[in-house]
């Protein structure tokens, strides 16, 4: 059975991701998945940052408040795949990516891509697993 995970104090329904056919993440005991976070504040919907740092916090942040939601952490993570809009910025990236995870690290990947808006350097997906 899957469950809608959404942002505290929101309902699946309130749809922050916009019209697009999908949920902020699905709980599928004991996985979490969560789906492609980008540094957009889920409440006011306004892009937050204009750096990488800034916006990686952001990220991670929402991804945190999911994880929060369906009663896990950081620490349940076990694959995190990160779209990067400027491969440049990978050591910054790392630098933010490394103050939420400790050792064991999930599994990764990285991947230059283009995303849909032009201020947005940084998307993630993550899985966790209870």
């Amino acid at each position: 059975m899957k469950q809608a995970i959404t942002y505290p104090g929101m309902h699946a329904e309130d749809r922050p991701m916009g019209p697009a056919p999908l949920s902020s993440a699905i709980l599928s005991e004991p996985m979490l998945f969560i789906s492609g976070q980008v540094a957009i504040d889920p409440y006011s919907g306004a892009i937050v940052g204009n750096d990488i740092q800034a916006q990686t916090h952001q990220v991670l942040k929402n991804v945190g408040d999911l994880l929060g939601e369906a009663g896990m952490t950081f620490d349940n993570v076990v694959r995190v795949t990160i779209f990067l809009t400027d491969l440049s910025l990978f050591a910054e990236l790392n630098a933010v990516y490394a103050d939420y995870f400790a050792f064991p690290y999930p599994a990764r990947a990285t991947v230059g891509i283009q995303l849909n808006h032009p201020d947005l350097l940084v998307e993630m997906e993550v899985t966790a697993m209870r």
